[in-house]
């Protein structure tokens, strides 16, 4: 087997890492993709455990799935061959060649939103009821596949004082081949920043877990997670040495999407703020919820398709008001409405008892009918 001996020289520990698990038939199997996996099939399972008592449906999560794993791929795949197309131009087929390396989190991860936003537009959902249940699993997610990057001794920063730097013979390789261009030595421990990002997705992951309770506006859950991962990225990708750039410029790719999705995440809260735009629920035909549950969800929707449902306290005092007269009018047409019937078979009653006393003698013609007979009698 062939392990690396890492090292943390400022904490006396050293750990052997091999990046291969296994061998099938001669095939190596990588741990990066089994901790990928492993990322994926934890968010998933969360997600169906966590459905109901979130009025999401389970089933919705399992047709995500299918959605997110090949958007994943293809669309981190494509980001990485984007900024180094340089590299791939005049070789096409090294696209194609994932098991080489090559994948970047932004591109997955703006891929799977477009996957989804599409299979909310076919299926009829509001696209904000998806991302803000997800919202909290994707730092999840990439909180665990960095340490994918552990495994391959990759995505490491520039070098450090540290107790924590670390160091391998694959970066110190590494450093000595980039070294006219990165000017590092390569006997010094680096960044461990894989573990960096890993620890701040993991407390961007229960900061989201609580938003997604808490928040009542639509995607504002989806934006903390931008503006916190942006934070995040912008400052861990200033301290790592396998950047990609923007088409020949000193401009980091990641850097400049973290700061747009930071300024972007910020003025959409303050504006979705300013608007008062609530979340919108899942439709009730997605959820299969159990009597009481089901009723209490299909009332939510219905509140939320009739415009902004209780974004704020003041919001939701006007809702309630709203609905109230709604409510009083509906019930005043409905007693008019049975008013109205009532009226309609009291005439039809008094026509009908009207009818026979018309073929009915008069008094008139009774007294004389009477008295003709007294004197036929005489």
């Amino acid at each position: 087997m062939n392990f690396d001996e890492v090292s943390f020289p400022g904490l006396g520990i050293k750990i052997d890492v091999n990046p291969v698990a296994f061998e099938v038939g001669g095939m190596k199997v990588y741990w990066y993709g089994i901790i990928i996996a492993l990322a994926m099939i934890t968010c998933f399972v969360l997600a169906v455990k966590q459905a109901r008592k979130n009025n999401f449906s389970p089933d919705l999560v399992y047709d995500l799935m299918f959605v997110t794993v090949p958007c994943a791929v293809v669309g981190a795949r494509i980001y990485y061959v984007i900024f180094k197309w340089d590299y791939y131009k005049d070789d096409l087929t090294k696209i194609f060649d994932t098991r080489s390396g090559g994948l970047a989190i932004y591109g997955g991860v703006i891929s799977v939103l477009l996957g989804y936003y599409i299979m909310c537009r076919i299926r009829k959902i509001h696209y904000s009821t998806v991302f803000d249940y997800l919202a909290p699993l994707l730092p999840l997610g990439q909180a665990i596949g960095r340490w994918g990057n552990f495994f391959n001794q990759e995505a490491f920063g520039t070098t450090t004082s540290l107790p924590w730097g670390m160091t391998s013979p694959e970066i110190r390789s590494y450093l000595t081949s980039n070294y006219q261009t990165l000017h590092l030595d390569p006997t010094l421990p680096v960044h461990p920043t894989f573990l960096y990002e890993s620890l701040g997705n993991i407390i961007l992951c229960l900061i989201l877990f609580y938003m997604r309770k808490h928040s009542k506006y639509a995607l504002e859950t989806s934006a903390v997670y931008f503006i916190g991962y942006g934070t995040l990225r912008f400052f861990v990708e200033g301290l790592r040495t396998d950047s990609l750039y923007v088409f020949g410029t000193p401009m980091r790719a990641s850097q400049l999407l973290s700061v747009v999705l930071v300024i972007g995440g910020l003025l959409y809260i303050a504006w979705v703020h300013y608007k008062k735009i609530a979340r919108y629920p899942l439709p009730e035909r997605f959820l299969k919820g159990k009597d009481g549950k089901a009723v209490a969800v299909a009332g939510a929707g219905a509140s939320a398709s009739a415009g902004a449902a209780k974004a704020s306290a003041e919001s939701a005092s006007e809702s309630v008001s709203e609905s109230a007269d709604l409510s009083a009018a509906a019930k005043a047409a409905e007693e008019g409405a049975k008013a109205g019937e009532k009226a309609v078979k009291a005439a039809k009653d008094a026509k009908a008892a009207k009818a026979p006393a018309k073929n009915a003698p008069s008094k008139n013609q009774s007294h004389k009918n009477g008295s003709s007979n007294k004197k036929h009698k005489k």
